[in-house]
């Protein structure tokens, strides 16, 4: 039997990623897929009639290998693929759509949920049984179980083709960003990049045996190239690399890939009864409908973009001033921000770098954790781990006991896609008297360490690394019976508060004195830099927002009406952003074939998500400002009644739990500085 089909013989059950060769992959699905299954089969078969313990409850638990099986494959897919591991994600993607719609369209079985859940008024149930009930019976709905034979076949051909264009989208984007170099040879055309990009531009050039200096597209490279550069030639080349990933005429192109998916999705919406792709994910959503998020974000849109107009005339002007540059371009706008934050603030990222060094940042974040909630974090070297450069830890609360596991893993590899994320090898749920605790993990790609310096983050950076260890929190303190309602299992629109909300603490001198010390003098920050950090914090929000409204704006576009008209992806694109653009349009550019987020990740008509939780998280952050920011009444609250919670009450009716009331916008406006 494949290891991967065993129960693991480590610390822990932590997954053996020595011991998995590449081999094993598809022989393991394909054993945990027949053992699934017979899971359900055993459901259905049983001679008992159908009761929630039976029925709901033996689903929840079904499947269980295989879910442990998937989740270290495709977080190696996304942190740590290979050509091999590619090839096998494109065949078992569509079976494990197959065995999904072999669950979701088997009629025995939803006619003993269906049984179950018209009797559930005579039932005992508790909270969580209750939602783990109506979740179980929606989701066969939702899922097309009341289709006729004929409809559900055209749904299994739609979900075979979707998870296989969703996997091509994301291997054309990785492809892209890998396939991209600035070689640079000539020393002056480095004029106003940082020393550490240039040491790790040069380190790179050496491991590809050329001579200079080598940038890409992987994030730690590109950002500080185009925000400091003085060659706008340069700068220019490399922000339209960035922005025609997967928008070129090759082999990677995307542009079919996204009006496929686009198409496809709509028509499985009309085929379960829904106007759009849009209605139907948003009936599982805190907004509801896409009238609801359309309107969130015009009227969003309506207060930032007087503020927005302001600002971009105000870097217009500034740049015009500085250079005499008479139209301000996309690959100006990191340059000229970071040159006037510079003049209003005297506050430089390079400035701050030293105080953010990578390992103490984390650190920063495990005392913020521990002081909020009674966390320790040490780490370990007998779990093993899927690249060298990833980290372990085990995670303890204040009476010793074990509360996950977290692997960190922050550093940019060739197979390893761009951005930052958080995912989990193995879910919390209790079984049998036994809570089983999660393995949960952070993935960022952040400036490497070179030979003279440690990994220094930007201020941006850090704000990311306490993000994800929102997220990481949201499944480390979950405390829920079943797995499919513990930890992130939650609304889209509410799973981004727990991330949120944590880099609230990044603001704060009581925070940032915990862990913000110069990596060579171990000063800690100065008073005066963090006075300007807290009021360079709306500095351009007004730009920025609606820069995010205009990707809400997309999402919708593309998922909330028949995209079948839609045959010019550019044009479609010029279209959505009419509200929104203050730079003129790049002609080789185009945002959808490379939107992960929408075409390969979970967010299609959840992108306005963000900007929600921002509105949830700025009211929490305000409920801990009027307490104190370590208050551990208020830090107790959120983790009983949000972190360990799950899935397991409707989003709203939790985070009123926490507040007292409903969310107010006017914290998050007075945050952004948008309220007069």
């Amino acid at each position: 039997m494949q290891i991967l089909n065993q129960k693991f013989n480590t610390v822990h059950d932590t997954a053996p990623f020595s011991q998995i060769k590449t081999a094993d992959y598809l022989p393991a699905f394909e054993t945990a897929i027949k053992k699934t299954k017979a899971e359900i089969q055993t459901i259905i078969d049983s001679n008992e009639p159908p009761t929630f313990e039976n029925t709901v409850e033996a689903m929840a638990y079904s499947g269980m290998e295989l879910d442990r099986i998937a989740n270290i494959f495709f977080n190696l897919h996304s942190a740590e693929t290979t050509d091999e591991l590619d090839k096998i994600a494109q065949e078992i993607a569509p079976k494990l759509s197959e065995l999904a719609n072999d669950i979701n369209l088997n009629t025995a079985l939803f006619t003993r949920v269906k049984a179950v859940f018209e009797n559930k008024d005579h039932l005992s149930l508790s909270r969580e049984q209750s939602i783990l009930l109506e979740k179980s019976y929606r989701g066969f709905v939702r899922n097309g179980a009341l289709l006729e034979e004929s409809k559900k076949e055209t749904l299994r051909n739609i979900d075979a083709k979707l998870s296989i264009l969703k996997l091509q989208f994301g291997e054309n984007v990785l492809a892209e960003t890998n396939a991209y170099q600035l070689h640079i040879t000539q020393e002056e055309d480095l004029a106003g990049v940082p020393e550490g990009t240039i040491e790790a531009a040069r380190h790179l050039a050496e491991s590809c045996g050329k001579e200079g200096w080598i940038f890409t597209l992987d994030y730690p490279s590109y950002l500080p190239f185009v925000t400091y550069a003085d060659s706008r030639e340069l700068r220019k080349e490399i922000s339209i690399a960035a922005g025609r990933k997967a928008f070129q005429a090759n082999e990677h192109n995307n542009e079919q890939h996204v009006l496929q998916i686009a198409q496809l999705r709509f028509q499985r919406a009309q085929l379960l009864g829904y106007q759009t792709h849009a209605h139907f994910v948003l009936e599982e959503r805190m907004a509801q409908t896409p009238e609801k998020v359309q309107i969130f974000l015009q009227d969003l849109l309506r207060k930032a973009k007087p503020a927005a107009q302001r600002e971009f005339d105000e870097l217009s002007t500034f740049a015009k001033q500085l250079h005499q540059l008479e139209k301000l371009e996309k690959w100006d706008g990191a340059y000229y921000s970071e040159k006037l934050k510079q003049e209003k603030f005297s506050l430089d990222d390079e400035l701050l770098k030293p105080y953010f060094e990578l390992s103490r940042v984390l650190h920063g974040a495990f005392r913020v954790a521990d002081k909020l909630f009674d966390l320790r974090f040490s780490e370990v070297y007998n779990i093993d781990k899927y690249h060298e450069e990833v980290q372990t830890f085990e995670v303890h609360n204040a009476k010793g006991a074990l509360v996950a596991i977290l692997y960190a893993d922050f550093f940019p590899r060739k197979g390893k896609r761009n951005g930052a994320w958080m995912t989990s090898f193995k879910p919390q749920y209790k079984k049998n008297g036994l809570n089983e605790r999660p393995h949960v993990s952070i993935v960022c790609n952040f400036t490497r360490p070179t030979p003279t310096k440690p990994s220094l983050l930007t201020f941006n950076e850090v704000t990311t690394l306490f993000h994800e260890f929102g997220h990481a929190l949201h499944g480390m303190l979950a405390d829920t019976i079943y797995p499919n309602l513990s930890g992130t299992s939650v609304f889209w629109d509410f799973v981004e508060l727990p991330s949120q909300i944590m880099e609230n603490w990044c603001y704060e001198k009581e925070a940032l004195e915990l862990f913000a010390r110069h990596y060579q003098t171990d000063e800690v920050i100065p008073m005066h830099l963090i006075e300007k950090i807290k009021a360079s914090a709306s500095f351009l929000e007004g730009m920025a927002t609606i820069r995010q409204l205009g990707f809400g704006l997309l999402d919708m576009g593309w998922h909330g009406q028949d995209p079948s008209e839609i045959t010019d992806l550019k044009a479609f694109e010029n279209d959505v952003f009419a509200t929104t653009q203050l730079y003129p349009d790049v002609a080789e550019n185009a945002m959808s074939p490379s939107f992960s987020h929408i075409f390969n990740g979970g967010y299609s008509s959840g992108y306005y998500s963000y900007k929600w939780a921002e509105v949830l998280d700025a009211d929490a952050f305000a409920y801990f400002q009027e307490n104190g920011i370590f208050d551990k009444t208020v830090a107790g609250k959120f983790k009983d009644t949000i972190l360990s919670q799950g899935g397991t009450d409707h989003p709203m009716t939790l985070y009123k739990h926490f507040r007292g009331k409903e969310p107010q916008v006017d914290a998050l406006l007075k945050r952004a500085g948008l309220l007069k």
